[in-house]
């Protein structure tokens, strides 16, 4: 990261300062995304997909979930409609749906074609549709750190999700190299990823 971008982070931190550090962090990290030009996002974007593609293959036969890009967030949608038009057996493309803002995500497969709506956080998500399980996630970060932690939004909506999943997902984050701290300051509730994707390549982190 840039020098004086990161907001500094003592040894020791209290709760509130951690939870003020994060919140810096955070609001520092998208407005540094948002800045990106179209040339750059398209590219940082493209590269990731192909990391996902190459490292990942056996992802075009799971249900894998991914998120709407919005405020910059890296772009999947043309990696799932290439392993949509694929045809491998087993493979769906999930979007995350909201149903209570203190309780798990839930799935519902997306095409190109199906009809979208917003949900109460302005994003778009599939109208209809059984709910799915996946068994792997795509997740975007605002931050993430070699430890294998990454920084959201605050609402633990991701959190919750890993948690809750049975079987477990495979978790992967997406974002870039711009979001790259030496820590996040995870809380208690934060789960580790098992990689992250970013357009440097691939790095593996090992559960506890």
């Amino acid at each position: 990261m840039s020098a004086g971008l990161t907001p500094e982070t003592p040894p020791g931190l209290s709760a509130e300062a951690r939870r003020a550090y994060r919140h810096t962090l955070r609001r520092q990290l998208v407005e540094r995304r948002l800045a990106l030009s179209p040339d750059s996002f398209s590219l940082l974007s493209a590269t990731i997909r192909e990391h996902l593609c190459n490292h990942f293959p056996h992802l075009s036969g799971l249900r894998v979930a991914f998120c709407w890009p919005v405020r910059n967030e890296p772009d999947l949608r043309p990696l799932m409609s290439f392993w949509l038009a694929s045809g491998a057996p087993g493979f769906a493309a999930l979007l995350p749906v909201v149903t209570a803002v203190d309780a798990p995500l839930s799935f519902r497969a997306w095409t190109p074609e199906c009809p979208m709506v917003e949900d109460r956080y302005g994003i778009p998500a599939p109208a209809e549709g059984a709910f799915l399980l996946p068994q792997a996630l795509l997740i975007p970060v605002n931050a993430f750190d070699a430890a294998g932690f990454r920084l959201g939004y605050g609402g633990g909506f991701f959190d919750r999700t890993l948690a809750a999943l049975q079987p477990a997902a495979l978790s992967i984050g997406v974002g870039f190299e711009l979001a790259r701290v030496a820590s996040v300051f995870p809380e208690a509730h934060d789960v580790r990823l098992d990689a992250m994707v970013s357009e440097a390549g691939v790095f593996r982190h090992a559960r506890p």
